[in-house]
């Protein structure tokens, strides 16, 4: 009698490859559109261009400034769900051999709850531990809870720092972030 199984979503996460720059973008306008949505203007909002991202991927996805920047993709059969950034911490306090950073971790606003993000969190932790980081960290707006809620189950902690980013450089967009932080040493 053969045994009857439920189908499973072909799902994974790899390496970018340039060829991803398309994808990536898409992932990133969809997401910054939902995120800023009321925070910055609907107009500016309307300005990201996903072909001016995917360029902008494409080059560092080619030449990536630092052998330890990584770009992961979580991946829906062959579609990109969504993407992080790995790479040596870049805080003024931060140690850029011991101290590795998780830039962005962004996932496709209408294929969230999927396992998408715990996916790529596990990759990234895993990659950095690859690259001999030992502590890694991840900045995000202070009003972020559910994000913030995400990172702590998975073991993230906030570690006291903080910082405002000037979106317009002109004062009228601040946006408040925290930094958590999480040690990344073998187990």
């Amino acid at each position: 009698m053969a045994s009857m199984t439920s189908p499973t979503a072909d799902v994974s996460v790899r390496i970018g490859w340039a060829d991803d720059a398309s994808g990536i973008a898409a992932v990133q306008v969809a997401a910054w559109r939902a995120e800023y949505d009321g925070v910055l203007p609907p107009e500016v909002l309307a300005s990201f261009d996903a072909d001016e991202f995917a360029a902008a991927w494409h080059a560092g996805l080619t030449r990536p400034a630092d052998a330890r920047n990584r770009v992961l993709v979580a991946l829906e059969r062959n579609r990109v769900r969504g993407f992080a950034v790995t790479g040596p911490a870049t805080d003024p306090d931060s140690d850029p051999i011991t101290d590795g950073e998780i830039g962005e971790l962004v996932v496709d606003p209408e294929h969230t709850r999927a396992g998408h993000g715990s996916r790529l969190l596990h990759a990234c932790v895993d990659t950095l531990r690859a690259d001999r980081f030992t502590r890694a960290t991840f900045w995000l707006a202070s009003t972020d809870d559910i994000r913030r809620g995400f990172l702590t189950v998975a073991g993230w902690a906030p570690d006291g720092a903080s910082r405002e980013l000037d979106l317009h450089g002109d004062g009228t967009v601040r946006i408040k972030q925290v930094r958590l932080h999480s040690d990344v040493s073998e187990p």
